[in-house]
Formats: structure tokens, sequence, C-alpha cells
């Protein structure tokens, strides 16, 4: 864990001056997952015929979360394999279980309930996160990591 932390460092801090960089310059012991490195928590609702959220850009570098709450009116997933190719995942936690994965390209809710990733952001560029076999501009967005 702790060379996959200093290799996203690294490459922070290899795209030179005026690039994208983490969020504050004391992390401290910490390091990318200081709380001073904290994106905004991202929000997604997963409901039958209702949006899924709003498009976002974060920082690269910075620490986030994602909460996807879905509200049981049908069984829906979201994927984006680009997307969680472009960070570096910390842990799912599901009814307060922790996971640490390598690697997912969606996850799927059968009935209500949320789920909550917390990640580095890395790799710059554009990612969809959608709802499987929709083509509605409502039910995808784009995140865009800088």
């Amino acid at each position: 864990m702790m060379k996959t932390l200093a290799a996203a460092l690294s490459a922070c801090l290899l795209c030179g001056p005026g690039a994208a960089a983490p969020l504050c310059d004391d992390m401290g012991f910490a390091g990318l997952l200081a709380k001073c490195n904290r994106g905004e928590t991202i929000q997604l609702t997963l409901a039958s015929g209702q949006p899924l959220g709003e498009d976002v850009t974060l920082q690269s570098g910075a620490y986030y979360k994602l909460e996807i709450t879905a509200d049981g009116s049908a069984e829906l997933a979201i994927e984006g394999k680009d997307f969680f190719r472009a960070i570096w995942m910390n842990e799912i936690v599901i009814n307060k279980i922790e996971i640490r994965p390598m690697a997912i390209d969606s996850i799927e809710f059968d009935k209500a309930g949320t789920v909550e990733l917390s990640f580095i952001a890395i790799k710059p560029g554009r990612h969809v996160l959608q709802i499987p076999g929709t083509t509605g501009e409502t039910q995808r967005i784009t995140i865009s990591i800088q």
C-alpha cells in the first residue's frame, strides 16, 4: 500500500508547475489520506427513472468519497471501468463491512442500500459512470480528473 501511495504522490509531483497536485502542502504522516487533502463527497442516487447525479471535477492526488444510494425502486447497477481504473481505491464500505479491492467494473443493487467508496483520483481525463444499458443523459455522469 505504501508503494502505491508513494507512486501516486510521485506521479503528482512529476507533472510540473501548474499541474494538478494534492489539495494541501503539509499532509504529515497520513500522506495523501490526510484530512486536509480530502475533497467533497460525491453523492449519486440510483432510482428508477430519476437522474443519477451531476457531473463533477476532481483534483488528481486528492482523496474523495463516492456515496451511491439505491432507493430500491428497481434492480439497478452503476458501471464505469475507465473511472475505476483511473483511481486508487482505499476501500468500499457496504453495511459497515470494509472491502479493499484491487479493481471493480460495476456495483449492482438488488434492493435499497448505500455503498461508500473512498479513493484517490489519479489519472487525468474524462470518465463516465452510468447505469448499464441506458442511453439517456440523466442516467450517467462524467467525472473529470484534472
